[in-house]
């Protein structure tokens, strides 16, 4: 797969990734495809999504406000079972969510080791 593609390409991948998704549809699903259509379902969904990756790329919030709420949201999570799995209080949380309290080291950490967010980002951003 090559590292560029053009609109129209992509335009012409989307179009035929479409109608063979349509056509599993049809016939029940994707087990029902041909090898042919899999493969080339599987070659223009690789050229969409390199596009794709390429013009619609979504960045990561820039406070520490931002990634939590993007990873309550991520994991569907409401604010006392993160709090939970931070092993922090809700008090604390609410505090760090509202710009009340500074997020210390610990706290971090956790976000790091739990979350999976980047520890540089992190201190950069804290």
């Amino acid at each position: 797969m090559k590292n560029k593609v053009t609109k129209k390409e992509f335009e012409v991948a989307e179009k035929k990734m479409n109608n063979l998704l349509a056509i599993a549809t049809k016939k029940g699903g994707f087990n029902y495809l041909t090898k042919k259509e899999s493969a080339e379902l599987d070659t223009y969904t690789k050229t969409v999504k390199t596009y794709e990756d390429m013009h619609y790329t979504i960045e990561l919030p820039q406070t520490v406000q931002g990634l939590i709420e993007l990873k309550m949201y991520e994991n569907k999570l409401k604010q006392k079972d993160l709090a939970k799995m931070l092993n922090t209080t809700d008090t604390k949380l609410s505090e760090i969510m509202h710009n009340k309290r500074k997020p210390n080291i610990t706290f971090l950490k956790a976000m790091h080791d739990i979350l999976g967010i980047d520890g540089n980002l992190l201190l950069k951003i804290a």
